[in-house]
């Protein structure tokens, strides 16, 4: 028990300095936002200073002895290894893995806190408004950090203000499922969307502009705090979250920016036009951690705003930086969603590119390609076989080798072009030996003209996926579908 009182006494100074700290620091942005929600019966009656503030919140973190105990022990079993949890007295065998971890421990016991006063002060019955001005003022005080329980246990105390809803009081969380003891197939749960509160809103609003204009580290944070409320549609427009990020944009902080990337895609679903506006202002920003960003969602970009995003592509596919060319590259599948003649001589172009690293990333969407265009007009196959880089002769002999075994007639083709265009297949048939010996012999020989092709296509694979227009991403209308009858009967054959 001495282990135990030592590590609670080391606990309890730690976090009645951290406390002060945090009430210091949370009341300098003064005056404080009024209560969400207000008994008519005792209208509140706000601080009278900031002194007065730290005063009672301190007082009543002192002497709520039980509060601070409950929250301490949770925080406990949260944070010790599952392993070390196992022995009965936890105390006395892990004092000083706990007393290492000290700040850690403090600052989701502060948390809990703020969250218990929180919780009385948005409840419906019976709001305890002293309490919302201790909870607005450590919460303030508390979210300094990009990480740890700033983010998420901030985002949910911002979101509880935001709906005037006691934290955890609403149904926001995954439904059971039949993986999960608790899961009842008869149940059912009702939808309720959330629900902004005019008042709240205000106060979540004082937050986020109290983050605007903070330090950087406070502005990433707010930048994790948009990333996770543009899952709240309904939380989006009241919290004017585009404006937000407009302004965000043009951080002179390339952290912060690169950051806001991830935002665009969420964004755009929820109001396309400031989704727009805000891309266009990321787009224009030279740092290397934006450009790298961006690439980094180009795909997520492509599904969203379609043709718009090519101007993106083609600009970032400029780049002298390896790392948004790899990421971009990549990305070219993309364009056959949109215009399959357009992705086929974007491909082409990129056959030329300087750097390897395009290059290399070209053979993954070439499969795609030759089903598409499988006489493969352009000679993209025997530029890239010509390439001379090694990592691209590993890959499409790879693809080479699988489409002799799916697809003969379309090979004989490309093997066909590559040897008109003076490509050296030796390479080709030395892999193709170790795993088929009798093929590569056979090869040579119809390519001399001294014997039929060894195999031919049985018949032409078809996509499972509707046809796509030749430029545009509309389906054919017209595109014949088989009957259901004859799934089946293919079914019931196999």
């Amino acid at each position: 028990m001495r282990a135990k009182q030592r590590v609670i006494n080391a606990l309890r100074q730690q976090s009645n300095l951290e406390m002060i700290n945090a009430l210091e620091r949370g009341v300098q942005d003064w005056p404080l936002p009024a209560p969400p929600l207000i008994d008519p019966d005792f209208p509140p009656i706000p601080p009278s200073s900031k002194e007065k503030i730290i005063e009672q919140a301190l007082g009543l973190f002192k002497l709520d002895e039980g509060m601070f105990i409950h929250h301490l022990n949770s925080t406990i079993e949260l944070v010790i290894p599952y392993r070390m949890s196992l022995s009965e007295e936890v105390f006395e065998e892990h004092e000083k893995w706990l007393l290492r971890r000290k700040d850690l421990v403090v600052e989701r016991v502060l948390f809990a806190t703020c969250i218990t006063w929180l919780a009385d002060s948005l409840d419906n019955s019976m709001p305890n408004t002293d309490k919302w001005w201790m909870a607005i003022t450590l919460f303030n005080g508390l979210s300094t950090s990009p990480r740890g329980q700033s983010i998420h246990q901030g985002f949910h105390i911002l979101e509880s203000i935001a709906i005037a809803t006691k934290p955890g009081a609403w149904h926001s969380q995954a439904e059971s499922g039949p993986h999960q003891m608790e899961w009842d197939p008869q149940a059912s749960l009702p939808k309720y969307d959330l629900v902004s509160h005019e008042q709240g809103i205000a106060a979540a609003n004082w937050m986020l502009d109290k983050s605007l204009r903070s330090k950087e580290p406070r502005r990433q944070l707010l930048v994790e705090w948009i990333l996770l409320f543009l899952e709240r549609k309904e939380l989006v427009s009241p919290l004017d979250l585009g404006n937000r990020m407009l302004k965000l944009a043009n951080d002179e902080s390339d952290i912060v920016s690169s950051r806001l990337v991830a935002c665009l895609p969420r964004l755009i679903e929820a109001d396309y036009a400031v989704g727009m506006e805000v891309l266009e202002v990321l787009n224009n920003r030279q740092d290397i951690p934006s450009r790298r960003a961006l690439a980094d969602v180009l795909t997520r970009l492509f599904k969203r705003i379609n043709e718009e995003a090519v101007p993106l592509f083609e600009k970032m596919i400029q780049s002298n930086d390896e790392t948004v060319l790899a990421a971009t590259s990549a990305t070219v599948g993309d364009i056959k969603y949109i215009s399959k003649t357009r992705w086929a001589d974007e491909i082409l172009n990129l056959t030329k590119h300087p750097n390897p690293i395009v290059r290399r990333n070209l053979v993954a969407t070439l499969r795609d390609y030759v089903a598409a265009f499988p006489k493969d007009e352009r000679g993209i196959l025997a530029a890239a076989w010509l390439d001379g880089d090694e990592v691209v002769g590993v890959r499409l002999r790879e693809l080479l080798i699988r489409m002799e075994e799916v697809d003969p007639d379309n090979f004989s083709s490309c093997i066909t072009k590559i040897n008109d265009a003076d490509g050296n297949l030796e390479k080709l048939w030395e892999v193709m030996e170790l795993r088929h010996p009798e093929k590569p012999s056979a090869w040579k020989l119809w390519m001399k003209g001294e014997s039929p092709p060894p195999a031919t296509t049985p018949f032409k694979p078809t996509s499972p996926e509707r046809p796509i227009a030749e430029d545009g991403d509309q389906y054919l209308e017209d595109a014949e579908l088989p009957k259901l009858s004859d799934a089946l009967d293919n079914l019931d054959n196999s």
